[in-house]
């Protein structure tokens, strides 16, 4: 029962005011014993956050993949710098020259912009080099791990036509409190009603709006990686032909252990620009995976990067003054 529960919240949580009721009725069991089941994997943070999640493209931000290479007696000084910025969501060490990776952005109205922030940091940190790498073409963005077990290897992965929206007062309200972990209650979005003064319809008719606009990608929720068993994930770079980088993006996306796929710019000193994040409890496992992937994606080389440090995995607060304020520090 544990296992499907968590496998369902983290596909498509249900945007209504009992969710909790409807994964009951679907998975035969009550409302109650959801909420103890997933009360408890929240305690053991197995649960990382179930909120909502943001294209952070779509609300106007500018962000890129970076990474820099420190020397590994300045690494801890290093991270704590890269840190310190409210933009950067993910930040890990891993198996490379290049061994320190973050995901940074930077706010619609940002002072300093993408490229001159990560100067400074390069220059804060005394990187000895950095590469950005920005998307070029996104295949997917998706994690689900294969709780049960049941899943199939491949999975379609569909192409979603979003409409253009115009953000109201209510809209940046909304976005600004559904970002944030919601309680495992009966209604759990009953405060965010009360605070907003509005009805359920009009928030969820917000929400839907959001969802088609592909400003929020999905309601879900998130699960601590090593926490529910998959302790070997790896980010999988692949040197392929850039004429047909869309078609092999596509390929690389339909494996259900791939969470993440892009396309990214090549440089001299970097000629990988597919990006994969595969998951597997076991290196084996992912190696197995990656190896699986390797026989249908024709590339030049590929190597697996494995992470050997988290520093830093959280959700980026939007629309809040700490961008300003940490930039407002550095402009002269």
């Amino acid at each position: 029962m544990k296992e499907e529960i968590l496998s369902r919240i983290q596909k498509k949580f249900p945007l209504v005011e009992k969710p909790f009721k409807v994964i009951a009725d679907e998975l035969n069991t009550t409302e109650d014993e959801v909420l103890k089941i997933l009360n408890e994997q929240k305690k053991e943070n197995i649960i990382r956050q179930t909120s909502a999640i943001f294209d952070t493209k779509r609300l106007g931000y500018k962000s890129s993949l970076v990474a820099f290479k420190i020397p590994k007696e300045k690494i801890d000084e290093a991270v704590e710098i890269i840190n310190s910025h409210p933009g950067v969501s993910h930040n890990y060490e891993r198996n490379h020259e290049f061994n320190i990776w973050f995901t940074m952005a930077v706010a619609p109205d940002s002072k300093l912009g993408l490229d001159k922030t990560i100067e400074i940091l390069s220059e804060l940190t005394q990187a000895d080099d950095y590469i950005m790498l920005p998307t070029l073409k996104l295949f997917k963005i998706n994690v689900k791990l294969n709780t049960t077990g049941k899943d199939e290897k491949k999975e379609k992965v569909k192409k979603v036509i979003h409409k253009d929206i115009e953000l109201s007062k209510l809209h940046h309200q909304i976005i600004q409190k559904v970002q944030y972990d919601i309680k495992f209650v009966s209604e759990p979005f009953l405060e965010i009603i009360n605070e907003l003064d509005i009805d359920y319809d009009t928030f969820f008719k917000i929400l839907a709006e959001l969802q088609e606009s592909g400003m929020m990608r999905r309601f879900a929720s998130i699960l601590n990686h090593r926490k529910a068993g998959f302790n070997a994930n790896a980010m999988v770079v692949w040197d392929v032909d850039e004429k047909d980088g869309e078609s092999i993006g596509e390929r690389a996306a339909s494996f259900s252990a791939v969470s993440h796929c892009y396309l990214r710019p090549k440089y001299e000193n970097w000629p990988y620009n597919l990006f994969t994040m595969v998951h597997g409890k076991t290196t084996d496992e992912t190696n197995s995976i990656i190896e699986d992937m390797s026989k249908e994606i024709p590339s030049k080389s590929y190597m697996p990067l494995y992470s050997s440090r988290e520093f830093k995995k959280v959700r980026i607060e939007y629309f809040t003054k700490s961008f300003d304020e940490w930039e407002n520090s550095y402009i002269k």
